[in-house]
C-alpha cells in the first residue's frame, strides 16, 4: 500500500497542511540551496540556511561557518550572507567587514557573482522539476510496441471483457493499433460496450470482444474539481448521466458540456458497488498545446485507457529532453495564463493562493505518491519562474537592478531601491490577498 493513501485518516485538514508543508518546504530548501551553494562557489560566504522563520528549533555551524537552521515557522526559508542588513539581502553595507573579507559580501563581491547567486535560485527549482520529470519517465516507462496489455481495471460485469495481461493489441475494429495511433485510431469509434480486438496471445493472432478503448472510466479526478468535491475518485466508472447510459468517455464529455453548469445526476460502479452522485459542472480555461485558453464546461475527470500497458525505459537521453519539453510547457503555459488574466480574456479564479495550493497539496497526496510528486515539479517550476518576475524583492528584482549595474557601472541609489521595493513588497501583498480572496470568498 502506498503510505500516503493512510495518512488522511488522520483528519483532513491537518493532511492538506502537512502535504503543504512537506511540498512547500522541499521546494524552499531547495531554492534556497541554490543561492547557497553558487554563492560559496563564487566566494561569498553565507552565514545563515535557515528553513522556516522563528524561533529557531534546530542549528548546527558547518566547517564552513555557516549555521543551518530548523525554524519553527515552515512556511518558506532564506540565506543571508555576509554583510545582509536582512533575510531577504535588501540593504546592508561591506564597510563595516574588514577589507579582507568585503570580497565574501553579496555588495562587495563582483557584479557576476552576485548575478549567478540570484539567478541561482530560480534555476535549482527548474532542475528540481526537471529532475522529477526525469525520474518519473525513468520508473514508469514508455509503453512498448506493439501495445501489450500488463494489467486489466476493473469493470462492470456488464461490460464485455475478454481480453487478458500479456496480449498484444494489433487492431481495433479493424483499425490497425500502435502506441502512437491509439488515440486517432478510435476517433471516430461509435460508443459500445462490447468491441472487437484483433490480438497476439502465446503467438496465436485471435479476435476477441472488448469494452471501448477509452470508456467512461474516471483515469485521474483533479484535485478540488466538482467531482473531487463530491467523493468521486480514480478508478470510478460512470454508469449514467442524468439515466442515459454512456460507454465512452467521450459521452460523458458531451453531456458535461451541453449541461452549461447544471447539476448532473452521476450513476457509478465501485469496486461492485452503484453510487450516485449528483454534480454541478464548473467552467474552466484548459490551456491549449499551441497556445491560447480554450473555455469549457467541466467536473474534473479525465480519460484512461481501462488497461495499462506494458513499458520500457525511455533512455536518459530521451527523458531528459522529454522533461525540458514538459518544464516548457508548465513554464509557457503560466506566462500565458497571467497575461491572458491580465487582459481579461480568461476569469481570474485561475489565480490560486497559499489555501488553494495547501488544498491542491493535500488532494494530490491523497491519490497517492506518484501524484503528489508530479504536483511537487509543477509547482516548483511555477516558483522558480514566479521569482523571476522583474519585481523588486524578487530574484527578478535584483536580477534587474544588477543589469542596472552593468548598463550605468553603479547600482541604484539607496532611496530609489527603498522606494522600488516598499512598491514591490506592496504588489506582492495585494496579489497574495488577491489569491487568498479567490480562494475563499471569489471563486467557490
Amino acid at each position: 500500500m502506498d503510505a500516503t493513501q493512510i495518512l488522511p485518516q488522520f483528519g483532513g485538514a491537518a493532511f492538506t497542511l502537512l502535504a503543504f508543508v512537506v511540498a512547500l518546504s522541499i521546494i524552499v530548501a531547495i531554492h534556497e540551496y541554490g543561492h547557497y551553494i553558487v554563492g560559496r562557489w563564487t566566494g561569498i560566504k553565507a552565514e545563515v540556511f535557515s528553513l522556516g522563520f522563528g524561533p529557531v528549533l534546530f542549528s548546527r555551524t558547518d566547517r564552513h561557518g555557516t549555521t543551518w537552521q530548523v525554524a519553527a515557522l515552515p512556511f518558506g526559508g532564506y540565506v543571508k550572507f555576509l554583510g545582509d542588513a536582512n533575510a531577504a539581502s535588501v540593504g546592508g553595507t561591506a564597510d563595516s567587514i574588514d577589507h579582507a573579507r568585503r570580497r565574501q559580501t553579496m555588495l562587495g563581491a563582483p557584479l557576476w557573482a552576485r548575478a549567478a547567486t540570484v539567478a541561482a535560485g530560480p534555476f535549482a527549482n527548474f532542475l528540481l522539476t526537471v529532475v522529477i520529470f526525469m525520474a518519473l519517465a525513468l520508473t514508469q516507462g514508455r509503453p512498448t510496441d506493439p501495445l501489450t496489455i500488463a494489467e486489466l481495471a476493473p469493470l462492470p460485469p456488464a461490460i464485455a471483457q475478454e481480453l487478458r495481461p500479456g496480449d498484444e493489441i494489433l487492431a481495433i475494429a479493424g483499425r490497425p493499433v500502435t502506441v502512437e495511433t491509439l488515440g486517432e485510431a478510435v476517433e471516430d469509434l461509435s460508443p459500445t460496450d462490447s468491441v472487437p480486438y484483433a490480438i497476439r496471445r502465446d503467438g496465436e493472432e485471435l479476435t476477441v470482444a472488448g469494452p471501448h478503448p477509452f470508456p467512461p472510466v474516471a483515469a485521474s479526478v483533479a484535485p478540488n474539481s466538482a467531482a473531487w468535491d463530491v467523493g468521486i475518485r480514480a478508478g470510478d466508472v460512470i454508469l449514467s448521466v442524468d439515466g442515459q447510459p454512456v460507454s465512452a468517455f467521450d459521452e460523458l464529455v458531451d453531456l458535461v458540456r451541453e449541461s452549461e453548469g447544471r447539476a448532473l445526476s452521476l450513476l457509478v460502479w465501485r469496486d461492485g458497488e452503484e453510487i450516485e452522485f449528483t454534480v454541478a459542472p464548473r467552467r474552466a480555461d484548459l490551456p491549449l498545446p499551441e497556445g491560447g485558453f480554450e473555455t469549457r464546461w467541466l467536473v474534473g475527470l479525465t480519460a484512461g485507457p481501462f488497461f495499462a500497458a506494458e513499458t520500457e525505459s525511455p533512455g536518459l537521453v530521451a527523458a531528459f529532453v522529454d522533461s525540458l519539453a514538459q518544464l516548457w510547457f508548465v513554464i509557457t503555459s503560466s506566462l500565458s495564463g497571467f497575461a491572458h488574466m491580465i487582459t481579461g480574456a480568461i476569469s481570474t479564479c485561475n489565480l490560486s493562493g497559499p489555501v488553494g495550493i495547501a488544498e491542491t497539496s493535500g488532494a494530490m497526496a491523497e491519490q497517492g505518491a506518484l501524484s503528489f510528486v508530479s504536483f511537487l515539479a509543477v509547482l516548483s517550476a511555477a516558483v522558480g519562474l514566479m521569482n523571476l518576475f522583474p519585481i523588486p524583492i524578487l530574484d527578478g528584482g535584483h536580477l534587474v537592478f544588477h543589469a542596472w549595474e552593468a548598463v550605468t557601472g553603479r547600482p541604484p541609489g539607496g532611496r530609489a531601491l527603498r522606494v522600488l521595493m516598499a512598491a514591490g513588497l506592496s504588489l506582492l501583498l495585494s496579489t497574495m490577498v488577491w489569491a487568498i480572496a479567490n480562494d475563499l470568498f471569489l471563486c467557490p
